[in-house]
């Protein structure tokens, strides 16, 4: 495993080792990968182990199981901070968000209380724990918190959870709201998944053809690999008990998504529109665009990766990608 004494990317000092918790899952990996590249060493914690993990990977149910696993391993390896990058997906029923977004965090919080190390704690939350903002109103961290949809409600719920916890002083936390996730590892559940899926299973030279509900929306789309630049910044960075939005900070259609996706393919490819034709992503937020001005004035940070670059990276790793991931992102709209 990767391990160096000098990683690290603020003035509370080096992010040696970190515990992340999803690793399995599109953000978890990519985080993990980030922090080997700064010369760090990563604890991958999920249900199962992993097959291909570069890294050393505790297997914990973190849900079924209770807090005293995690506890124990706070207190053995002193991490410098935990990731929570675990989590469900829109597409799941209500009981599994509830459990993974929610029962989950309190978990995790629980045995950081536990432990006689204190980590910071950086915890994934989602932009669509906002009420939906009218178009053109950017959303800041200011903006009301009333999600309209089952997966909005139960970040939320694990969100607040970790805010409390910040207040009463059990626990060093940050929150990153993260809008939509993009990059190589995408869900193959979420919308730019399934296209890509749609346009692998053209047979060659042949036209692709691309089933989808009408692509009327705007989203803040962000690269996964910013991401987890993101998530270092604030594993390290004095920001505790503060929420920081992640987004490029502007909206781009949807459709232009799915074109740059087709692009990266090269297949000629013909798209269908209508109701029942495809993956309809109902976030309740048909507009979006994520306010960056804090997380570029806490953490130093903003987006780096054009979107183009995104699409190239999700349709490469889709050449290899098989099935979904065990633990799914925060994010993968």
């Amino acid at each position: 495993m990767a391990r160096c004494d000098t990683p690290g990317t603020g003035p509370d000092g080096p992010v040696r080792r970190v515990v992340v918790l999803g690793a399995s899952g599109f953000i978890g990996r990519q985080v993990s990968a980030a922090v080997r590249a700064a010369g760090g060493e990563p604890l991958l914690v999920a249900r199962r182990p992993l097959a291909d993990a570069t890294s050393r990977c505790i297997p914990l149910d973190l849900i079924g199981g209770g807090p005293d696993a995690l506890s124990r391993l706070l207190d053995t390896e002193r991490p410098a901070a935990v990731v929570n990058a675990a989590g469900a997906v829109w597409s799941r029923t209500q009981e599994t968000m509830q459990q993974a977004n929610h029962t989950l965090v309190e978990t995790a919080l629980a045995a950081i209380a536990a432990a006689s190390w204190r980590p910071r704690l950086v915890h994934l939350g989602s932009v669509f724990e906002y009420a939906p903002p009218p178009p053109g109103t950017p959303l800041d961290e200011r903006a009301p918190t009333r999600p309209t949809t089952p997966y909005g409600r139960s970040k939320l719920e694990g969100t607040q959870a970790v805010l409390a916890a910040s207040e009463a002083g059990r626990a060093d936390a940050v929150v990153l709201r993260l809008s939509n996730v993009i990059g190589a590892g995408t869900s193959p559940s979420s919308l730019l998944g399934q296209v890509a899926a749609q346009l692998r299973a053209a047979e060659a030279g042949q036209e692709a053809v691309v089933r989808v509900s009408p692509l009327r929306a705007s989203r803040d789309f962000v690269d996964v690999r910013d991401t987890a630049d993101a998530v270092l910044a604030a594993a390290a960075l004095p920001v505790g008990g503060r929420v920081i939005n992640i987004g490029r900070g502007e909206a781009v259609p949807v459709r232009a998504m799915v074109d740059r996706l087709i692009e990266a393919s090269g297949r000629p490819t013909r798209i269908v529109e209508g109701a029942g034709a495809g993956v309809r992503t109902n976030t309740g937020l048909d507009w979006m665009q994520v306010a960056t001005g804090t997380a570029r004035r806490l953490l130093g940070w903003s987006a780096r990766h054009s979107l183009d670059s995104s699409a190239r990276e999700l349709w490469r790793a889709t050449a290899t990608q098989t099935s979904p991931p065990a633990s799914p992102s925060p994010a993968q709209h």
